[in-house]
């Protein structure tokens, strides 16, 4: 199998699993490259962002495992502005360790639930 087909069917199948369990709550989705990592909240049911961060505008720059503790931080924080204290983490097809996993340990460290 090609590497996309593979990362095609983790994510599809995170994705499915988060719908079942999810509730009402709104997701914590990842995304990283080889330069940047990014977070945002989504509300699915009303289908829109509710906050967002990454390294793009940062003072850390990079795709580091520190860039990713920054991003963390920082999601946490302006979802707990935004009144968002629950959500589910949607790693998409990325596996759960390196940045996807330092980033989860700082919002989790900085009050997000999940």
């Amino acid at each position: 199998m090609a590497k996309l087909s593979l990362f095609e069917r983790r994510r599809r199948r995170v994705r499915t699993a988060l719908r079942k369990r999810s509730g009402d709550k709104p997701r914590l989705s990842v995304h990283r490259t080889g330069k940047h990592i990014y977070a945002q909240i989504i509300d699915d049911k009303d289908g829109r962002t509710v906050v967002a961060a990454s390294t793009l505008g940062a003072k850390t720059s990079g795709a580091n495992v520190d860039a990713a503790i920054k991003v963390g931080k920082d999601i946490a924080e302006a979802a707990k502005k935004a009144g968002v204290t629950t959500v589910v983490f949607d790693r998409g097809g990325f596996l759960f360790h390196g940045r996807v996993k330092a980033l989860a340990d700082a919002a989790r460290d900085s009050g997000l639930e999940f």
